[in-house]
């Protein structure tokens, strides 16, 4: 490991990057902001009204998971940005896939909320 770091203060600085890079989320994309805004109410709603653990864990996880994806559609992003500015048919054909992966993780919500809760 670059740092040297290991053990506990790997793991504890892993765990502050990651809560700095939520906290980056949070401040500098909107669409990360609706997605998370929309999580705090929807996993109440999941561990409501889901009849048993297994249920309330796959709601939860059908939520959970559009912010993963989100998060990793901005890591391209931004990564994308960094090599450069400029047009490039391969710079927006990833952003266009980290696109289409959050629009998927959407899709998949209402119909794993609708399997569960109506089936």
């Amino acid at each position: 490991m670059a740092d040297g770091i290991k053990g506990w203060a790997r793991l504890l600085r892993a765990t502050q990057v990651s809560y700095w890079g939520l906290g980056w989320a949070l401040r500098e994309e909107e669409a990360f902001r609706i997605e998370a805004a929309l999580a705090v109410v929807l996993l109440p709603l999941a561990i409501w009204l889901g009849a048993d653990g297994i249920e309330r864990a796959i709601l939860v996880f059908s939520v959970i998971f559009v912010l993963i994806v989100e998060l990793l559609n901005t890591a391209v992003e931004v990564v994308v940005d960094r090599i450069g500015t400029e047009r490039h048919a391969l710079s927006g054909r990833a952003k266009d896939l980290g696109s289409a992966a959050v629009h998927l993780s959407l899709l998949q919500v209402p119909l794993i909320w609708g399997f569960v809760l109506l089936g």
